[in-house]
Order: structure tokens, then C-alpha cells, then sequence
């Protein structure tokens, strides 16, 4: 009997996954969440007790998927300021890759190469010669040809908060709500791998997951997940979601650090475009400072600009590593200030050195510079585009929120060409 109700209770999550891809918007190939369309029916998920029919809407898949970007054999000499970047540092983050490379499948060569890294002395000229010797650079061009792209930055902040709710902190830090169901659609379907629903059952039916705006609107200071923890501006943890990771100053003095752990599945929206379309930014004024400021100058109308975005991110809280020890990327390693960048990880390997050639915020200055791709992001779509990890605090959230540079990469896979 108890074997009876685990399967029909798996059919049932199948048939639910199945209701929500069903009623979802067309499935775009840039979007790691299917975001499901609020305004459109939802399928009726079948009765657990025998759910013999799962729903029949047709799944909107995309008949002709754009083709994926290239990797193009290149030389050093191809590489702008190769010859003047400080090689060894980058071999330490390196070496942190390889610990995340470790337990994945990535083949002969990247063990091999990731052997060879923990024999090389941490010497400059060392280091030049071990990446000179072991790896080719590939440019990264886009299918439709362009070798050039967006990059941008973010950081780890720092925000003030409490573990209890009091009159200063208001703003719930949310875990991941036990109510919400998350399937991966590849099990379902291969041609939508890397594609994920999340919803949630009401009765005999599959809705999608709360939004923003419905989160922050549950009665009586309830919320869908247990609070982590109560922070005081709700502006500054809006951003602390948008970085995936931060710490929090308690009113003792000492710091907890937290991360990313969901989301809810819903798209990210921008509320800078909102301002920009409203006119009441510039282009130009639309960094994170200047949308800090406009929510400093209008605290009442604060909490409906941050509902334009129906995004909502899950943290766990984190062990503390030290001051000195980044926040785990992706890859599942400690990222390094200014050498690990976030990227398309369909496209670009992950732990894979990649050089970025680009230029500094706001600035014509060039930014050319071996990086590590240990992380990924919601908003880092297509090859040619990456997100600079400027570090912790004040300082690495100016160069942060002002970054949005144009940019080329190379990867550099193992092997001599």
C-alpha cells in the first residue's frame, strides 16, 4: 500500500511539472526558468488518488533554437595585454578550481592540467610558462558573429540586521518555503535541459509560485519560508538578492554570511529600466547608487517600484570562513576579488581560466585580465558575457554598480595547439 502512494504521488509531481510547462509562456532559450504566465489558465493537476490523465496543452517549444556561440582557436598575441596581467594570482584561483573540478566529469585533460597547477611554484615566471604551455585560448564569438559583449559587476555586501524581527528590522531574509515544488524539466524532456518550473499545489490544482509582490503582501507578518533574518533596508537587501550573497551586521558587531538557495521562479525584471521609462532616471543615473538614492528620496513609493520585479531569491546562511575568504560560486568554491568572473556555464566551462578584455567603470581605462569563470548568474546569458566579482563592501559595490563595460573573451582549454 505504502509503495502504491509513493508512485502515485510521484505521478502526480510529473503530471504537476507537466501542468505548469504546459501553461507557461514560450520558452526562450536565454531564460534558465520557464516564467510561468500569471494571466493565462492554469491546467488542472489530475487527483493523486489515480491521476490517469496528466494535462494535454501543447509544451511551446521553440522549433528552430539559435544556434549556440563558437569557440575559435586563437593566439596569445590575440589576447590584449597578455604579456602585462600578473599571471601568478591567477594560478592561485586556478588551483581553487580545480578543487571544484575535482568531483565533476571533465575529463583527462582537466585533471591532468589541474595535476600540473599543483606543481608549479607560484612564481611569476612559472606561472606564465604553465598556462603558455598547457592551454590554447579560444576566442568566444556569438553565432551571429560578434566577438564583443556586456560586462558587468557585482559584489558581496554588507546590510545591518538582527535574527529577530524588531521595530528597526523589518524586511524578512527568506530560506527556501517547504510549500514549493521544483522540477527539472530535463528529466522530463532533454531538449529542455538546464530549464526548471516552480509552483506551488492549491486543492487539485498547480499555480506558480508566489511573486514578489505576493510575498511581501502575506497578512499579519507571515511569510511562505522561515526568516532567516530581519534586515533594516529593504533597498539594500533588494541588491544583496541581485548579488546572490552577502553578510549581515548583527547588533552585536559579528557577521553572518548568506547565499544564494532559490528563487522563485518568476523572471527578473529591471526596476532601473522602470525608472528610466517613468523618466525619472537618465540612462546614465540608472547604476545601483542612483536607484539607492531615488529610493532614499521616495521611501513611500519604495516598496511598489521593488514589486515591478516579481523575482524573489532564497538564501541559506552560510559557515563563516573568515573575513579574507570570498563567497561560494557556482563551482563551489570561494570566488577571488577581481579574478573570478560569472558567465553562461552552457557555453563557458566552469572553472575554466578565461581572459577578459575589457575596461574599468565608467571609463575608456582597459581591464584586460586572466579570470576564472566560478560562478554563474540569472542575467548572464549567451558566451560573450560576464559578471566581474569586485569583492566585499563599500568600495567593491561603487565599482560594482557603475560597471556595465562593453567586452571579449578567450577561454583557455587545456591542451597545446
Amino acid at each position: 500500500m505504502q509503495k502504491s502512494q509513493c508512485f502515485r504521488k510521484k505521478i502526480f509531481v510529473i503530471c504537476a511539472a507537466l501542468s505548469l510547462v504546459a501553461c507557461a509562456l514560450p520558452l526562450r532559450e536565454d531564460a534558465p526558468e520557464v516564467p510561468v504566465d500569471t494571466s493565462a489558465n492554469v491546467c488542472p493537476a489530475p487527483q493523486t488518488a489515480s491521476c490517469p490523465v496528466c494535462p494535454v496543452c501543447p509544451v511551446a517549444v521553440s522549433p528552430t533554437a539559435p544556434l549556440p556561440p563558437r569557440l575559435e582557436a586563437a593566439t596569445w598575441a590575440d589576447l590584449p595585454g597578455w604579456n602585462e596581467d600578473t599571471l601568478a594570482a591567477a594560478l592561485q584561483g586556478f588551483l581553487a578550481s580545480c578543487k571544484g573540478l575535482s568531483g565533476k566529469s571533465h575529463g583527462a585533460a582537466w585533471l591532468e592540467v589541474c595535476q600540473l597547477a599543483k606543481t608549479t611554484r607560484g612564481d611569476e615566471a612559472s606561472a606564465r610558462r604553465f598556462f603558455e604551455e598547457n592551454f590554447t585560448p579560444h576566442a568566444v564569438v556569438e553565432a551571429d558573429g560578434r566577438a564583443e559583449g556586456m560586462v558587468t559587476g557585482y559584489y558581496e555586501p554588507l546590510i545591518r540586521g538582527s535574527r529577530k524581527r524588531d521595530a528597526r528590522n523589518q524586511t524578512p531574509v527568506l530560506g527556501v518555503p517547504d510549500d514549493m515544488l521544483t522540477i527539472e524539466l530535463g528529466e522530463l524532456y532533454p531538449e529542455l535541459q538546464h530549464k526548471r518550473v516552480r509552483g506551488r499545489i492549491v486543492g487539485n490544482k498547480v499555480v506558480p509560485y508566489w511573486s514578489r509582490a505576493e510575498i511581501e503582501a502575506q497578512p499579519n507578518g507571515k511569510t511562505p519560508g522561515k526568516a532567516l533574518f530581519w534586515v533594516e533596508d529593504p533597498i539594500e537587501f533588494f541588491f544583496l538578492q541581485t548579488q546572490g550573497s552577502g553578510r549581515v551586521e548583527l547588533p552585536d558587531g559579528s557577521l553572518a554570511r548568506i547565499g544564494y538557495a532559490d528563487q522563485n521562479g518568476h523572471p527578473f525584471q529591471s526596476i532601473g529600466r522602470v525608472l528610466i521609462e517613468r523618466g525619472e532616471l537618465k540612462l546614465e543615473e540608472a547604476s545601483m547608487q542612483g536607484i539607492q538614492a531615488w529610493a532614499r528620496a521616495h521611501p513611500a513609493e519604495l516598496r511598489a517600484l521593488l514589486d515591478k520585479n516579481p523575482s524573489y531569491v532564497f538564501f541559506r546562511e552560510l559557515p563563516d570562513n573568515g573575513a579574507d575568504i570570498g563567497p561560494i560560486g557556482a563551482l563551489g568554491v570561494p570566488l577571488t576579488p577581481e579574478r573570478s568572473i560569472a558567465v553562461d556555464a552552457r557555453y563557458i566551462p566552469l572553472g575554466a581560466p578565461v581572459w577578459l578584455a575589457t575596461t574599468r567603470p565608467n571609463s575608456s581605462a582597459p581591464l584586460n585580465r586572466l579570470t576564472l569563470a566560478q560562478d554563474t548568474g540569472g542575467a548572464i546569458k549567451g558566451g560573450v558575457r560576464a559578471d566581474f566579482f569586485w569583492g566585499f563592501g563599500k568600495e567593491a559595490g561603487q565599482h560594482a554598480g557603475r560597471m556595465k563595460q562593453r567586452g571579449k573573451m578567450w577561454v583557455l582549454l587545456p591542451g597545446i595547439r
